[in-house]
């Protein structure tokens, strides 16, 4: 589990309601775990799907009418296979700033709405901002879906793709922060879940554009076919919310909330301290905060003063990823020049799968290794070593290039680095996520989560600007 043997210690507890008293349900056949991990696979699956149909944004954007039936191939080369004409300046100009907007359009909706859901999340029900959020983010992609066979000019069907983007992230700040904020209602294991799903939705995206680019297939279809399974993913992640309630486990865990707030807080306290409240003990868990606030509760600035190195940390991780990943990584070119082949698969294997696939594997290490510890100082020491990873990746074969020599030339060098890179990532910013809301008190854990949420939001959106400095030194 996250926390390792001093976090998910068997026992029992005084329970209220409909559960016994002295009795601790067991997650059977691991049913919240493995529903934790479908909520996690439907945050960020849809946005990866959308990502992965870049190409196809473009090539609609520079097509001749824009129509639906956009004929051109999946290709190993990332730049538009439209060319430019003078009669289309307008259109050119709105494919040439897209990635721009598109960041700008993605990155401010999520850090807002990340941080007002940490300060609104105790006035609106969790239920309503999961479930309203998983609702939206359906009915987004069912209209891109649509969008894909209907014919449109250059200019509406920009601003469009502009404002389902804007939704998209808003809607997916809220799921995040919430999931999250939900995780810390529960024994620390289950943050590990929401991470690797996560980090699971990475790898498809990267093994369908791969399908994709072998298939030939037209782009349309590919983008279809994304935006579809993006539905399909997102359905069963309603559904496997709504199976919640029905499982023993979680409410267990829920109606340890609705308790007084004394005897919620003493008994979660001896809990985390790993004192026995009964008759045994009890793995440490976490609950919201009631509607109304007590006095003994903590405020934002007391709860942040209480994560701050793990916040920061968490911020400082992704900080360094986007930055790298992918504005500077998929500019990296194979030094095998003659094969033809390799070159076309170069940047979707060694760039994308290798880093998604190293990404899940380190945010799912968590689930039963967990070092160093959440007060350990050896946790932000290696953040910061991550440091390193800034000139090894700036050093490998970036092409085009002005100011600094290549230094890794060899393809295996960029590949070593970008799995090192990669599962640094993955594992140290799941233990982050998974030890924020146990350095607070149990009653503000779900604060913590949502907090610990916005940080990683702030480094993704420090990230997109860093990356503009790496790539123009290189």
């Amino acid at each position: 589990a996250p926390q390792g043997g001093s976090c998910c210690r068997p026992g029992t507890a005084q329970d209220t309601g409909t559960m016994t008293t002295g009795h601790k349900p067991q997650d059977r056949y691991k049913a919240v775990w493995l529903i934790f991990f479908m909520l996690g696979l439907g945050t960020l699956l849809p946005w990866n799907f959308f990502m992965t149909a870049f190409e196809y944004f473009i090539t609609r954007l520079e097509g001749p009418k824009n129509a639906s039936s956009v004929t051109a191939k999946q290709r190993g080369d990332p730049q538009p296979s439209a060319a430019p004409t003078a009669a289309l300046p307008e259109r050119n100009t709105l494919s040439g700033i897209f990635n721009n907007v598109m960041t700008l359009c993605a990155m401010l909706p999520l850090l807002l709405f990340t941080c007002l859901n940490s300060f609104l999340h105790q006035r609106i029900p969790q239920s309503v901002r999961i479930l309203g959020s998983l609702m939206a983010i359906l009915l987004l992609f069912l209209v891109t879906a649509i969008v894909v066979k209907v014919q449109m000019d250059a200019l509406p069907f920009f601003v469009l793709t502009m404002i389902k983007i804007m939704f998209i992230n808003s809607f997916g700040a809220i799921l995040q922060g919430s999931l999250f904020g939900l995780a810390g209602l529960l024994p620390a294991s289950y943050t590990a879940p929401i991470m690797s799903g996560q980090g699971l939705a990475g790898l498809f995206s990267s093994v369908a554009m791969i399908c994709a680019i072998a298939s030939g297939s037209e782009l349309s279809e590919s983008a279809f076919g994304y935006f579809i399974t993006a539905c399909v993913v997102i359905l069963l992640a309603i559904l496997c919310y709504l199976a919640l309630p029905r499982l023993e486990f979680y409410r267990y865990y829920q109606q340890l909330k609705l308790e007084s707030p004394g005897e919620h807080e003493t008994k979660l306290d001896l809990i985390s301290k790993g004192e026995e409240p009964q008759a045994g003990k009890e793995e440490p868990v976490v609950s919201a905060p009631s509607s109304q606030p007590t006095g003994k509760s903590h405020s934002i600035r007391e709860i942040l003063k209480d994560i701050s190195v793990l916040a920061l940390s968490v911020c400082f991780i992704f900080t360094i990823t986007i930055g790298l990943f992918p504005a500077v990584t998929a500019e990296v070119k194979s030094s095998f020049v003659g094969n033809r082949t390799w070159a076309k698969y170069f940047s979707p294997v060694s760039c994308f799968l290798v880093f998604n696939i190293f990404d899940w594997l380190g945010r799912s290490l968590t689930a039963v290794f967990t070092w160093p510890g959440k007060d350990s100082r050896w946790l932000p020491s290696l953040v910061v070593a991550r440091l390193a990873f800034v000139p090894l990746l700036l050093l490998c074969n970036v092409q085009p290039r002005h100011y600094m020599s290549v230094f890794f030339e060899h393809d295996a060098w960029y590949i070593l680095f970008m799995a090192a890179f990669a599962f640094s990532n993955g594992y140290l910013a799941s233990l982050c996520m998974c030890f924020g809301p146990k350095k607070v008190k149990p009653a503000e854990a779900e604060t913590a989560g949502a907090i610990m949420a916005f940080f990683l939001s702030l480094g993704l959106a420090l990230g997109a600007i860093f990356s503009f400095l790496f790539r123009a030194i290189v």
